[in-house]
């Protein structure tokens, strides 16, 4: 049993056997054999190590030719790894003996070379790894052939295990399929973790190099709730996540009995809890469990994935289906945030594209696409209480134009006779800092605004959320940050301007009690967060919130502010603490 620690980015235990992904994504369909099936295994195995053979002197001779002999030499090593006569044995064995699958015993003892070669210090040999994982992909693309499985054609329950998976494919997971996963790299606050957590689905980032210790087919599990990753457990490991699970569902069903109810504290303070969605079907997750409403629609996903650029129809057809689910309560969407953490930048274009072209600076570089978006909106405005947001806004000159845009297109929507709010409530996204020092002018135009704490804490401290090499540095429980979001919720009272908090902070239990007593009456969090929260809310008292955050204030570090965060709640619900 190997336990391995990464960075827990959505909640929940996930128990399951693992389907290992690599550039190739190859499924392996079964670990053992029948005992009456073992020699014509061993005849298949025999049919895939001639015709990988084959391949390799094919591309030996090739690029011999091409280059010359000495950069065709390294194809010749492939070969004499292939045909090595003390793998063959150990594969046979594997078979016969233990009645391994080809495609179980090939990845079982080539990942176990390759871990060999990682960790001896050498250079050189260490290279040689990435020579054995080639050979274990060639025997398994001429092994299973037809059989070769990809993420979204997923037949049986399993625990993705991957270098790392880009949003749009987290956004593919079948739900159905798909208990969990972990990836070598990442970190929190990524929008590869904030898709996981939409999708409520177990996941830890962030592992480090594991993927050479585990085959697919493997039992693995995943601790969502303190960042673990368990690679063959015991028994009784086993036994205690199983436990675990029931327990995460038996909560689930002390909390669903909040739904009905609203978010009132103890002294009768009543605090609107809004739902996090990216996708329409997350609408059903937000209702279920009593939310007052949509507080930040993500649109990206029509973009991530997309084989064409989404026209007017399709957005307003996703944002009307969400509107029409929530019968009459609000839904606040956010233009299109698409940016360096979504999608893939020239690197030569772009040097450090998280500073770079990205959300409302994006969408005013291109307006046709901007305006197509904003057509949709207010259309669907029409038919429900619809607000428009714009992320990442830094200056003023950027809010009015993007403000200008709008106008424009609703000019355009009047000269054709259809249907919107004029009325519309227009609201930006604070997660700059540079936005939150000029916040009492912003106030002065939006209708509302909305904190979105994963990029004010990356921009805040400098530290990228998506890398886990920065990890002890990105919190949001940082006094810098916290400061910035009490200038902004101050401002806006001042003003008497809405504000909201959509981050991830917003949807801990830990930071409910800050929050409300910085004077936030306004959350939108994860679905799967609404009941927690809303278990804190119905527990405390402002004035008791607002002991809580003077004291918060007065601490100089993330480390004794959590600390003091996870004490104060743990005396009020213990259960919520992990």
């Amino acid at each position: 049993m190997q336990k391995l620690q990464g960075i827990a980015v959505s909640p929940g235990v996930a128990v399951g056997e693992a389907l290992v992904m690599d550039n190739e994504g190859f499924r392996i369909p079964r670990r053992f054999v029948s005992r009456d099936a073992v020699e014509h295994e061993l005849e298949r195995l025999d049919e895939a190590i001639k015709a990988a053979g084959t391949e390799i002197e094919r591309n030996r001779d090739a690029v011999s030719r091409e280059l010359g002999e000495q950069y065709g030499a390294v194809f010749s090593a492939h070969l004499q790894m292939l045909r090595d006569p003390v793998l063959r044995i150990e594969l046979d064995g594997m078979i016969r003996e233990r009645h391994y699958s080809p495609e179980y015993a090939v990845s079982r003892a080539l990942r176990r070379y390759a871990k060999v070669f990682q960790t001896i210090e050498s250079s050189y040999l260490a290279e040689r790894a990435n020579d054995v994982i080639d050979i274990e992909k060639r025997l398994l693309r001429n092994l299973l052939g037809r059989r070769r499985e990809e993420l979204d054609h997923l037949i049986s329950p399993v625990i993705v295990l991957a270098h790392n998976l880009t949003p749009s494919e987290t956004a593919n997971l079948n739900r159905a399929f798909v208990r969990g996963f972990a990836t070598e790299i990442g970190g929190p606050g990524s929008h590869t973790a904030i898709v996981a957590e939409g999708l409520e689905i177990p996941a830890v980032v962030g592992v480090g190099n594991f993927l050479t210790d585990v085959s697919g087919g493997d039992l693995v599990i995943i601790d969502g709730d303190h960042g673990l990753v368990i690679l063959q457990p015991d028994e009784e490991t086993v036994a205690h996540y199983r436990y675990e699970v029931e327990q995460h569902k038996s909560r689930a069903v002390q909390l669903a009995k909040l739904r009905e109810l609203p978010a009132l504290t103890a002294d009768k303070v009543r605090v609107e809890l809004l739902g996090n969605i990216e996708f329409p079907a997350e609408v059903e997750h937000c209702t279920d469990r009593g939310a007052d409403g949509i507080g930040l629609y993500r649109t990206e996903f029509l973009y991530l994935g997309a084989d064409c650029e989404p026209d007017e129809e399709v957005h307003y057809r996703a944002y009307a289906e969400v509107i029409e689910k929530l019968e009459g309560k609000p839904v606040v969407i956010r233009s299109c945030d698409l940016g360096a953490d979504k999608v893939s930048f020239d690197p030569e274009a772009a040097k450090n594209p998280t500073l770079g072209l990205r959300s409302i600076r994006l969408s005013l570089k291109n307006l046709p696409v901007f305006r197509t978006q904003l057509r949709a909106v207010l259309r669907a405005s029409a038919i429900g209480d619809v607000r428009l947001m714009f992320p990442l806004v830094t200056t003023l000159l950027e809010l009015r134009q993007a403000k200008m845009v709008l106008a424009d297109v609703m000019e355009d929507l009047d000269d054709e006779g259809i249907p919107f709010n004029r009325e519309l409530p227009v609201g930006m996204m604070v997660e700059v800092p540079a936005a939150v020092l000029m916040i009492d002018h912003f106030v002065d135009e939006v209708d509302f605004i909305s904190i979105g704490t994963n990029d004010l804490t990356q921009y805040t401290l400098a530290a990228d959320r998506s890398n886990k090499d920065v990890a002890s540095l990105y919190s949001s429980a940082d006094p810098s940050v916290l400061r910035l979001i009490r200038m902004a919720v101050e401002a806006a009272g001042r003003k008497q301007v809405p504000v909201n908090v959509c981050g991830q902070m917003s949807g801990s239990p830990l930071y409910t009690m800050l929050l409300l007593g910085l004077g936030l009456r306004r959350l939108s969090v994860t679905p799967s967060a609404i009941p927690e929260v809303k278990k804190v809310c119905r527990t405390v008292t402002i004035d008791q919130c607002r002991r809580v955050t003077e004291h918060v204030m007065s601490l100089e570090n993330a480390r004794d502010i959590k600390n003091y965060l996870r004490e104060e709640l743990k005396k009020i619900l213990p259960e919520l603490v992990p």
